[in-house]
Formats: C-alpha cells, sequence, structure tokens
C-alpha cells in the first residue's frame, strides 16, 4: 500500500531559505560599500572647498553692505511752487556759494508780491489820515474844552456877584435868580469835567490807535519781504560751495516743480563717510570705536565707527563710519561698498575657514582628508566663535588638517568620500 508524502513543510522551507537570502543580499548590498573603503562614492576633487587648519591670532569681523555718502550736504528745495526755466549747471559741475543754478517763474507769486505792496500803501495812507484825524479830534475837544470853561468861569461871576448883592440887600436880588445862576455853575461845572475826560480819553486812545495802525504797517511790510524772497528764491543758488549730485529723478527745463521739492543737493567733496548695514544678528557685538575696513572694489579703506543706528531696519542696523581725509580716487558719493567691522582679536586658537553649513558654537560633522589625500573620512567637529571667513575649532580637528568645506549633504549617509582628479 503507497502513502502520500506531505511535501507542504519542504516547501515552506525553501520559501523560508531564499527569504533569508534576499535579506541577505539586500544587507549586503547596502553595507558593504561602507565596509570596504573601495567601494566609497566618489568625489571629484576640483569641484570641493579645501582647507587647512591653522593655529593662531584669528580676527572675528562682521560683513555688511553699504553706501559712501557725504559728510557734509545741503539739499537745495524749491521754497513755492513753479516752472523751471533754464538749468545753468548740471550734475557733477563745482559751484561756489551764491552761484545760480537754476531759474524758475510763477505769475502767481508776481501776483501776490503786488498785492502785498498795494495794501502796505493803503495801511501807510491809512496811518497818515488817522494821524490828522486824531489831531484833528483832540484840538477840537481842546477847544470845546476851552469854551466850558469860559463859560463855567463866567458863570461863576454871576453866581458870585448875585451872592453878594443877595448878602447885602435881598432886595437888590431875587432869590430864584440866585439860585439860577447856582444851577448853572454847577450844570458848567459837570459839562467841564465831562469834556476835561473826554479830552483825557482822545489824548489817551490817539497813540494806542496810532500804534495798532503801525503794527498792520510792520505784518504788512514782513509780508511784502516774504513775498519778494519767494519771488528771489525762483532764481535758485546755492548756499555753500561744494560739488552737485545727481537726484534720483533728474529735473529737466519746463518741468512744474511743487513747494518742497528737492531741486539740487551739494554736497563737499573729500568729507565722506560709510554707511553699513550689518545683519540684526551680528550687530550685537559692534560697539563705537572699532575699525572698520571699507572695500571699494579697487581699494580698502581703514575707518572708525562712529555711531550705531539704535533701531533694526529691513533686518539690518546701520552703522556710520568715519573715513579719513585723503581718500583714494575711487572713493565717491554714492559708491556701493562692503564693510567689515573688526570685533576682536582671538589670540593661539585654532581656526580653519568657514564652512557653507557652519554656525558660531555649533557641533557639526565635515569631511577631513586622509594623509595620502585620496580619501575623506567623516569626523565630528565641535565649532567656537565665527567672523566672516573663518571659523574658531574647539575640538575634533588640529593645526595641518585638512577638511572639505563646500556643502556634502549629497554624501550624508556615508562616513567615507573618495576624492578623484578628473
Amino acid at each position: 500500500m503507497d502513502i502520500i508524502r506531505d511535501t507542504r513543510p519542504q516547501k515552506k522551507k525553501k520559501r523560508l531559505v531564499w527569504g533569508a537570502v534576499g535579506v541577505g543580499v539586500i544587507a549586503l548590498t547596502i553595507f558593504l560599500p561602507r565596509l570596504l573603503p573601495s567601494a566609497a562614492p566618489s568625489v571629484n576633487a576640483a569641484t570641493v572647498w579645501r582647507d587647512t587648519v591653522v593655529e593662531g591670532t584669528m580676527i572675528r569681523q562682521v560683513r555688511g553692505p553699504g553706501t559712501l555718502v557725504p559728510e557734509q550736504m545741503r539739499w537745495i528745495t524749491a521754497v513755492t511752487p513753479g516752472r523751471i526755466e533754464q538749468i545753468f549747471s548740471l550734475p557733477g559741475t563745482e559751484v561756489g556759494e551764491g552761484d545760480m543754478i537754476m531759474v524758475m517763474s510763477n505769475p502767481d507769486v508776481d501776483m501776490q508780491l503786488l498785492t502785498a505792496q498795494q495794501q502796505l500803501s493803503q495801511a501807510r495812507a491809512q496811518l497818515a489820515q488817522l494821524r490828522t484825524s486824531l489831531a484833528t479830534q483832540e484840538l477840537t475837544q481842546r477847544g470845546t474844552v476851552a469854551t466850558v470853561r469860559t463859560q463855567y468861569l463866567d458863570a461863576e461871576r454871576n453866581y458870585a456877584t448875585n451872592q453878594r448883592l443877595f448878602d447885602e440887600n435881598p432886595d437888590l436880588v431875587a432869590r430864584a435868580d440866585l439860585d439860577r445862576t447856582k444851577e448853572q455853575v454847577d450844570e458848567l461845572e459837570i459839562w467841564l469835567q465831562i469834556e476835561q475826560d473826554r479830552l483825557e480819553i482822545i489824548s489817551g486812545t490817539s497813540q494806542e490807535q496810532l500804534d495798532a495802525q503801525m503794527e498792520q504797517i510792520q505784518r504788512l511790510t514782513e509780508m511784502v519781504a516774504f513775498n519778494r524772497d519767494r519771488l528771489q528764491s525762483m532764481r535758485v543758488t546755492v548756499p555753500v560751495g561744494g560739488v552737485l549730485a545727481p537726484l534720483d529723478i533728474p529735473l529737466q527745463e519746463g518741468q512744474w516743480v511743487q513747494s518742497g521739492q528737492s531741486l539740487s543737493r551739494v554736497v563737499v567733496p573729500g568729507r565722506l563717510k560709510a554707511e553699513i548695514r550689518i545683519p540684526q544678528t551680528q550687530a550685537q557685538d559692534i560697539v563705537v570705536g572699532q575699525t572698520a575696513l571699507i572695500d571699494t572694489r579697487t581699494d580698502t579703506i581703514e575707518g572708525t565707527v562712529v555711531r550705531i543706528d539704535p533701531a533694526v531696519r529691513n533686518g539690518t542696523v546701520t552703522i556710520d563710519v568715519a573715513l579719513p581725509r585723503n581718500l583714494p580716487a575711487s572713493a565717491r558719493p554714492d559708491l556701493s561698498v562692503d564693510g567689515n567691522v573688526i570685533i576682536e582679536r582671538l589670540p593661539d586658537v585654532v581656526y580653519v575657514g568657514r564652512p557653507t553649513f557652519g554656525r558660531a558654537n555649533a557641533q557639526v560633522s565635515i569631511f577631513k582628508l586622509t594623509e595620502d589625500g585620496q580619501f575623506a573620512d567623516r569626523v565630528t567637529v565641535r565649532l567656537g566663535a565665527s567672523s566672516v571667513n573663518d571659523i574658531q575649532v574647539r575640538e575634533g580637528l588640529a593645526p595641518g588638517d585638512v577638511v572639505i568645506l563646500s556643502d556634502m549633504s549629497r554624501w550624508d549617509g556615508f562616513d567615507r568620500v573618495k576624492l578623484r582628479n578628473r
């Protein structure tokens, strides 16, 4: 009798064997290149940036772009709106104090000056008329006072005569006549006092009225002078000598400008400073008095930090760098420059060129070349203080080591790379 065998355990065992073989192949594929130096990925040596670790004095610097600006600059603005009739001097022209650079016109300014002059003439005529009127009123009132005084004295004499006669013989003067003369004296006395008070009022207020009219004349005189100055300002002159600098938008003859609009600017040649914009994350170590190196692309000028802007604008802090009087020919206003501010000098430290991925006081992995220069192994490095081009090495490297500073993130999965010359 035949016995049927069960082959399912054998098939299952074969599948397990083949699965183990597949896992082993995959593992070898992944880990074998790392275990074999000869299987390390190759990198073109000409495409990587290398540097040698050194020991010595490291200069900490911060860098920022900037512009050369004049220390002494004077804007010339339009005092009144007008049309530019003629331009005599263009930007770049050297001018002296008081030189006329352009002529403007505005008929309204001429009319306003004529109106102010007319008002001043009328006010002066009114002053003369007021003086005559006040003098006439005072003279008339003095005559009235004199007339009333005469009448009062005459009535007083009549009353005194009637009183004397009445006292001597009551039959000579009637009592009613005596009382009537007495009433006339009292009336004229009051009238005389009123007219004298009126004279004092006229005399006291005359000068005040004259002063008020003279103040009006003074105001009108200042208005005439103001309008005359406005008219004179249409002949634009420079207040200080120097060189005319260009505007962002050049002016043209026939163009209409508004009051307060910039017409030109004058800079004093030879006195320039640098305005450098430092990133806000690097500006905390800058103090007044530090040395700054200004790169004009053709020359390097040494200056001193004299001012630090207290506010942050667009992520940067602006600093002013004073420059020496004797500047190279390449230095000119509005020139774009680069500024390096020397923060401090660190003596006897190990440092290397700053890698593209390195930050101050950070721990990074970096490739270090082997002694034969054919391979580069990954090492862990602890960095310290950083500068514009250099960074301090605290641990992981020694003077004389050659490292790769360029971006090697493509090879993050490998601990060794091979450098090929081609």
